[in-house]
């Protein structure tokens, strides 16, 4: 039985960025992960035989990323501003987010809302939600602070707009137009499902979608996302951590013992524990767990302290606890195109337009009916969703023969929760995806599946992943992305939101307090609970 100072639990991002400070810091550390592959949702893969595409599979985008993270750890990782923050379809013109051109932007404020009220309370919310995540980001690195301090952190007025009461009503008062309060009301439902008008779980899910960095900006990771992964894998091995993977964890002890299983044909041989398989790139094209041919066999190790880099429902099964499963509440397809479609506004370039977030069908009151439908067991009739294209800031994911004569698309649908899947998977993808592609071409001048590139095999190029298929796939109880619904970023008991109850075993996942998302806090937050007297 082999012992470590750490095992961690999991291969994900945050297990490697905890696995890669505490070897740095002279610890023995071993993480086992049950896929092929480490990265858990941050990888690229090529899912469409005979395209040379590297898409970011699950997540692909990066926010939440402290630079603090990036620099302790050497990343060799480049994140890339996008210009156009979004654009969003309404008639037939369109309100475009230009970064770097505030008079181009407010033009477009005057031509969607007829006149400049709606522009000057954007500028007015955003500089609020910017002087937050100046001030709160820094603290998700450090031991959590209490609400009182907190709130006099932020201060009065954005503790009453954006932490006390729902961001719905705080939407609703400051923008009289319903496209803009749309788009403000997205960063509220990625991955939520929730009421906007009623549920504070939205406001969590707001917070941590503007404060990221410091900044709130939404980055593309050049590379696609299994650059992050591979980063944080070669940091985590340049530090001295073991990395085995085609290992399943079955059970995690409060005494600190992890028993796993692996089969002879996952690794190419039996091994013993704390073999590590050769570096890998972040994950290649699997998204499979260890297979089902081949001898299992049964390890036990022993940790000082074991870090659970898993959903907390998973951790609780492994432990034997009864164990409730969230849900999760959104649909992603992955495309490749030939050719970007046609916008119904002319003076837009649908480069500009698609290189940002486009916004479809995401009004303030398209949401709510399509939450209300959703609630009901329903696919929502016109689904909300958000496309942007990846190459068009970074056309390293595209093969040489592909570059310039093809684009990636990357759709997030909302309020698709896993409820809408469970009886008949297969025929409930298909539903919402024709659903969705209807509601994509409502706001085009051409329909999407015109633009679709064919695979060598003849079918076009579109992957669609539900809640269930994430449930399954990748082992995400519910397909709930953030692994559990998001917590606020503070707590009258202290400590770094890791524990679990249990001295020797802590929490270093998206299931910690504030985890969720791409983000290393909370494999960074685990660590420094080991490491910091």
């Amino acid at each position: 039985m082999g012992s470590y100072d750490v095992v961690v639990a999991g291969g994900g991002h945050n297990g490697l960025v905890a696995a890669a400070y505490l070897a740095g810091a002279g610890r023995r550390v071993l993480v086992l992960e049950r896929h092929a592959h480490v990265g858990g949702l941050a990888i690229s893969a090529r899912p469409f035989p005979g395209v040379d595409v590297r898409l970011s599979r699950y997540s692909y985008l990066v926010s939440l990323l402290p630079s603090k993270i990036v620099r302790d750890l050497g990343l060799d990782l480049e994140l890339r501003r996008r210009r156009y923050a979004s654009y969003t379809p309404k008639g037939d013109t369109g309100l475009l987010v230009d970064n770097e051109d505030d008079l181009r932007t407010a033009a477009s404020f005057r031509s969607v809302t007829g006149g400049e009220a709606d522009h000057a309370a954007w500028r007015r919310f955003y500089g609020l939600v910017g002087e937050v995540a100046h001030v709160l980001a820094p603290t998700l690195l450090e031991p959590l602070r209490s609400q009182t301090e907190i709130e006099r952190l932020v201060g009065p007025e954005a503790w009453r707009d954006l932490f006390a009461r729902p961001i719905g009503e705080t939407v609703d008062e400051r923008f009289g137009d319903d496209t803009v309060r749309g788009v403000v009301l997205t960063d509220a439902l990625i991955g939520t499902f929730a009421d906007t008008a009623t549920d504070l779980a939205a406001n969590r899910c707001f917070l941590y979608h503007v404060i990221g960095d410091g900044t709130g900006e939404w980055n593309v990771p050049v590379g696609g996302m299994g650059a992050v992964s591979g980063a944080l894998e070669a940091a985590a091995r340049r530090a001295g951590a073991e990395i085995r993977t085609g290992a399943e964890i079955i059970g995690i002890s409060p005494s600190g013992e992890v028993t796993f299983t692996t089969r002879d044909d996952e690794t190419g041989a039996s091994g013993g524990p704390g073999t590590s398989n050769k570096p890998g790139t972040g994950g290649s094209g699997t998204s499979g767990g260890p297979g089902t041919g081949g001898r299992e066999r049964e390890h036990t190790v022993t940790g000082r302290h074991v870090l659970v880099n898993l959903p907390p429902a998973v951790l609780d099964r492994v432990m034997g606890r009864p164990a409730t499963a969230p849900e999760g509440a959104q649909l992603k397809v992955n495309m490749v195109l030939q050719r970007l479609p046609r916008l119904k506004d002319a003076s837009v370039d649908p480069r500009a337009a698609f290189s940002g977030t486009f916004h479809i069908n995401e009004g303030r009151d398209q949401l709510a009916a399509a939450y209300e439908q959703a609630a009901r067991g329903q696919i929502p009739a016109l689904p909300p969703a958000e496309v942007y294209c990846h190459s068009l800031t970074d056309p390293s994911i595209l093969g040489p023969e592909l570059r310039g004569r093809a684009e990636t698309m990357t759709l997030f649908g909302l309020h698709m929760p896993a409820r809408l899947f469970r009886e008949n998977p297969e025929a409930a993808r298909e539903a919402a995806l024709r659903a969705t592609f209807a509601s994509i071409d409502s706001v085009l001048a051409e329909p999407i599946e015109e633009c679709l590139l064919t695979a060598p095999d003849g079918t076009p190029c579109v992957e669609v992943k539900t809640p269930v298929d994430l449930e399954r796939e990748a082992g995400l109880p519910g397909g709930h992305i953030f692994h559990t619904d998001l917590s606020w970023p503070y707590a009258e008991e202290g400590g770094w939101g890791v524990e679990t109850g249990h001295e020797r075993v802590l929490m270093c996942g998206a299931g910690a307090r504030r985890g969720g998302g791409v983000s290393g806090i909370g494999g960074h937050n685990a660590a420094m609970a080991l490491l910091t007297p």
